[in-house]
């Protein structure tokens, strides 16, 4: 789920909580008992004020309106629509963790080429003379006496 195009602030992204839950409930065309609903149920988890109250995000905004559209268009009841948002922040962190990898593993083939390349320029070529020539041996054993 990706955030449209927002103008945010600076210092502030997708994730920075600043709706309070009217603008919040306004934005995604649900009720504010709906949102506080769906706080409850763990669909959404907006930020918390000291006081207490409820922050949403940009990126909560689009998820809200994610769980209507499963709901309405879809007809996927709450259980169902909590179980797809813990599949997809699970692979989305599954994706980050396989970049992650992909990276470290490219950094250490690129050490080890690197260590190689150190390794063969080490070689001294002088040591072990070439001969472009052959030969054919054919070993006789001597009788033993």
């Amino acid at each position: 789920m990706s955030t449209p195009g927002f103008p945010f602030p600076p210092g502030t992204d997708e994730d920075t909580p600043f709706f309070v839950i009217s603008v919040a409930a306004q934005l995604s065309g649900l009720h504010a008992q709906t949102l506080r609903s769906y706080d409850r149920l763990g669909l959404v988890s907006p930020g918390r004020t000291s006081g207490g109250g409820r922050r949403y995000s940009m990126r909560d905004i689009v998820l809200l309106r994610e769980v209507q559209r499963l709901s309405q268009e879809d007809g996927v009841n709450l259980a169902g629509i909590k179980r797809i948002i813990d599949l997809e922040n699970q692979v989305d962190a599954l994706r980050g963790r396989l970049a992650e990898v992909t990276q470290e593993l490219a950094n250490a083939l690129a050490a080890a080429d690197h260590a190689a390349a150190s390794v063969h320029k080490t070689y001294r070529r002088d040591l072990v003379p070439l001969r472009h020539e052959t030969a054919l041996v054919v070993w006789k054993p001597q009788p033993r006496k």
